[in-house]
């Protein structure tokens, strides 16, 4: 018998989902394909501040979860569905939404300002750092996912604060663009 979260409902599921998103984006190609240059820089930016909406709230609640799943005991069912928790927010939300930033700002980058600039060169070096933490996180969550806690949930309050400082530069480098 199979569950809900697995085998074969699962998998029908999940190509339902596939399936659906392949004619969001035939659509949305569709639109870009018809659209005003206008019309589509503003949806692509749109979609990009989405994507890096959906990007840091994982990068900032992902800590929260290694802070409970270190309080769960060991192989305990709590445990498991932190490590479940943990592994669908990189995979599902995190990693995707960090594609679809680094795919659409590189475009916007590219396209509207010829990659010129110190202060884009300074964004992009910090939206790298970024990336390292999102990462990080995902090697983490497979190693609560063994059974082995890294860190403490002191650690995880402190590093929590990465992404958040991370985040204030890039916000002050593409509204100020200071150099």
């Amino acid at each position: 018998m199979n569950s809900p979260q697995s085998g074969r409902t699962e998998g029908k599921k999940a190509a339902r989902r596939a399936a659906i998103a392949l004619v969001l984006f035939a659509l949305a190609g569709l639109f870009f394909y018809s659209a005003t240059a206008e019309q589509s820089y503003l949806w692509l930016k749109a979609l990009h501040v989405i994507a890096i909406i959906s990007w840091m709230a994982g990068l900032l609640y992902m800590p929260r979860l290694f802070i409970y799943h270190f309080d769960a005991p060991k192989g305990s069912v709590q445990a498991e569905t932190f490590a479940v928790m943990e592994r669908r927010l990189i995979n599902v939300i995190m990693r995707p939404a960090m594609a679809l930033s680094w795919i659409l700002g590189l475009y916007l980058a590219w396209s509207v300002f010829g990659f010129q600039g110190g202060w884009l060169h300074a964004k992009i070096a910090a939206v790298i750092c970024l990336t390292g933490v999102n990462e990080y996180f995902g090697v983490t969550a497979k190693a609560f996912a063994r059974g082995d806690y890294r860190k403490t949930p002191g650690y995880w309050r402190a590093f929590n604060e990465v992404p958040t400082v991370l985040m204030i530069v890039i916000v002050i480098l593409v509204i100020v663009k200071p150099f």
